[in-house]
């Protein structure tokens, strides 16, 4: 309905253009939704956005606008308000026909094709794999499932990536926390490094570690540990010194045996991680390899690209790329003097990829803390012959749980953290998607166990999930009534539908469509939370102050369409948040 009252007013203002009434460039038009509804239905601000332009009060503008608008079926009357605002009151068989369109389109209705079938890559979660997901990952994995499903909802043809960070020194870290434990079963006794991975998976792992291998991989505590350098409880650098921990696991096991470490310790935390994410309802097409990418010649042929545009040079050793040519604060190393490439390198090398795959737009969402670095990824990427604006990031801000009203730690290096499938079994996979992409993706989350188990109207998912309940019951005593409900006979008799309750919850149901595309183009699934419980509100409202099953056989069969209709919408917007719908409470 607001793209037909924007081409309304477009049409309006080249009558005004043609008859030389307003000098004018083709302006945004932009149409609201009105709240309270004395003043309407639609709401459009043009004439105060004309006003300097053309020179005129926006008042006399809006009238001009009015009295050049074409006349259309679906317009009542239009009224101006205030210093200029045009109001439009929808005609009523505007707002009936949305009940036969979502009837008629059933599950795909509000699916669009703006997306025009454009490949789109949403990389999400990609949490190192270090340790299980905790609940700020499970805000991340809700999030972009969400906007990925939203955006595929629209026409764009979505492909979901997790960028598995299995190299680096983190990784080296955790093979040595196993090993260390490890060692611990072969009944060998010392300090466990300060730095070291100390979550009770880590034990779980080095058990698997010994049933497989027996005590051939052990060695002695005291070959393993002499003359390394103090850890930082004896007032070292626990630093410094796990890195000669794991310099010295490397030598004393040498390559094979260290392989076998560490590729059975990324093999259970992937399998982990892939198995509680696939219990939330989370899947990706795509499980990429940083090894195999390091691996691979890609990051090669990208310093070598580079190189021949001289905006690779060496130093100390060291190559480095300009990225101060591309306005980014410093130049960035992508190789270091003892060869080693930088996690820059290969993360650059990962975008080029993604673009090279034949992908038109790129989407990353990433923890609040990388805010700072993808402005060295767009300079890479423009260096490297991409559009960096084909790149868009998308921020995460944690999450703070809280139960019984106390506040839950979460540090995956000591084990003392919430874990994703600990929540979910605690609150349910519906109340922790729900959530998690209540607000905005940037703004801070305090996650209320307590709120997100009660079956009140306070819990806004129960809330919503129970006005489709509540729905799907009123058709079960429609049954148990032996009255029976044609769906194509209700459909002639909405015309019925004049109380004040029925017409808010016509308009709601009118903005379904306009709050996907918006949800979804905004990356703000919090746009579909909120209109959810706008919708849920005005069904409560309207089931609680209205009878449906009446006496008056077309006034029962018209009000049964509406709320069958309620009920298709708040199925595919549950379903489009991976929320389940049930049919009793």
């Amino acid at each position: 309905m607001k793209q037909h009252i924007e081409h309304l007013i477009q049409a309006a203002l080249q009558t005004l253009q043609q008859q030389g009434d307003l000098v004018i460039d083709s302006p945004r038009i932009q149409i609201d939704n009105v709240k309270d509804k004395q003043h309407g239905d639609l709401a459009c601000n043009i004439a105060m956005m004309l006003a300097k332009e053309a020179k005129r009060k926006p008042r006399e503008i809006a009238e001009m606008i009015v009295k050049a608008l074409p006349a259309s079926s679906k317009v009542a009357k239009v009224e101006i308000a205030g210093p200029g605002f045009i109001n439009f009151f929808l005609a009523p068989d505007a707002l009936f026909s949305v009940v036969a369109d979502i009837i008629q389109a059933g599950q795909t209705y509000g699916h669009a094709d703006v997306g025009k079938g454009k490949r789109v890559l949403v990389e999400f979660v990609s949490s190192n794999p270090t340790g299980p997901l905790h609940v700020g990952h499970g805000r991340h994995a809700a999030y972009g499932a969400i906007v990925s499903d939203l955006l595929q909802a629209i026409g764009y043809s979505v492909h979901r990536e997790y960028y598995v960070n299995d190299a680096g020194r983190q990784m080296d870290i955790l093979a040595v926390s196993v090993w260390l434990r490890y060692l611990e079963l072969c009944t060998e006794k010392f300090a466990f490094p300060a730095n070291a991975y100390k979550g009770t998976y880590v034990i779980d792992i080095a058990f698997v570690l010994k049933e497989k291998y027996g005590n051939t991989l052990a060695v002695a505590a005291d070959q393993l540990f002499s003359d390394l350098p103090k850890d930082e409880p004896e007032g070292g650098d626990k630093e410094i010194y796990i890195d000669a921990v794991i310099a010295r696991a490397r030598t004393l096991l040498g390559k094979g045996s260290y392989e076998k470490v560490f590729n059975l310790s990324l093999d259970m935390i992937v399998a982990d991680i892939r198995d509680d994410l696939a219990g939330f309802g989370v899947e990706f097409e795509k499980w990429f390899s940083e090894r195999e990418l390091a691996n691979s010649d890609v990051v090669d042929r990208m310093i070598e690209r580079l190189q021949k545009t001289n905006l690779v040079y060496e130093q100390e050793g060291a190559l480095w790329f300009r990225a101060t040519d591309y306005n980014d604060e410093k130049d960035r190393v992508l190789q270091r003097a003892n060869g080693q490439r930088t996690y820059f390198a290969n993360d650059l090398a990962y975008h080029i990829n993604k673009f090279e795959r034949g992908f038109d737009i790129i989407i990353d969402i990433l923890g609040s803390d990388h805010h700072g670095y993808y402005p060295r990824i767009k300079a890479g990427l423009e260096a490297s012959g991409f559009a960096s604006e084909r790149l868009t990031v998308l921020l995460v801000q944690f999450v703070t749980l809280y139960r019984s009203g106390q506040q839950a730690q979460m540090s995956t290096r000591s084990g003392s953290f919430v874990t994703l499938r600990e929540l979910r079994e605690e609150v349910g996979n519906d109340a922790a998607r729900y959530f998690y992409v209540m607000r905005r993706s940037e703004q801070h989350v305090d996650f209320d166990l307590d709120l997100a188990k009660s079956q009140s109207n306070d819990n806004p998912v129960y809330y919503v999930q129970y006005a489709h309940a509540r729905i799907c019951s009123v058709f079960r005593q429609l049954a148990d009534k032996n009255m029976s409900y044609d769906q194509s006979q209700a459909l002639t008799h909405l015309a019925l539908l004049t109380q004040s309750h029925e017409l808010t919850l016509l308009g709601t149901l009118a903005r379904y469509k306009e709050v996907i595309v918006t949800a979804a183009t905004q990356y703000e699934p919090h746009q579909l939370t909120n209109y959810l419980r706008d919708l849920a509100t005005d069904f409560h409202s309207y089931y609680n102050s209205h009878q449906f099953l009446v006496e008056d056989v077309n006034l029962r069969l018209a009000r049964l369409a509406l709320i069958d209709a309620a009920r298709q919408v708040l199925a595919n917007g549950l379903q489009l948040l991976g929320v389940s719908t049930p049919e009793s409470m």
